[in-house]
């Protein structure tokens, strides 16, 4: 993981402290029965978003609201 998607990780940590989070691989924020995972890409320059709902338009929205913390943020 680089020095900026590191500095976004600690940063996302901080905002949802308030939540359950796993740092084991990656970032893994719960909110109830839903959950947000964000995980660098060993091969790109990317933040991988995995979002996990009982509704698809659930998970959606969660992963949209992670991105835009992440643009927030950089």
């Amino acid at each position: 993981m680089g020095l900026m998607s590191e500095s976004i990780f600690e940063k996302i940590k901080k905002k949802y402290k308030n939540q359950p989070v796993n740092t084991e691989d990656g970032l893994k924020i719960e909110f109830d029965s839903d959950w947000v995972h964000l995980r660098t890409s060993n091969t790109e320059p990317i933040i991988r978003i995995y979002a996990e709902s009982d509704y698809e338009c659930k998970a959606n929205n969660i992963a949209s609201r992670l991105m835009q913390d992440i643009k927030e943020l950089m």
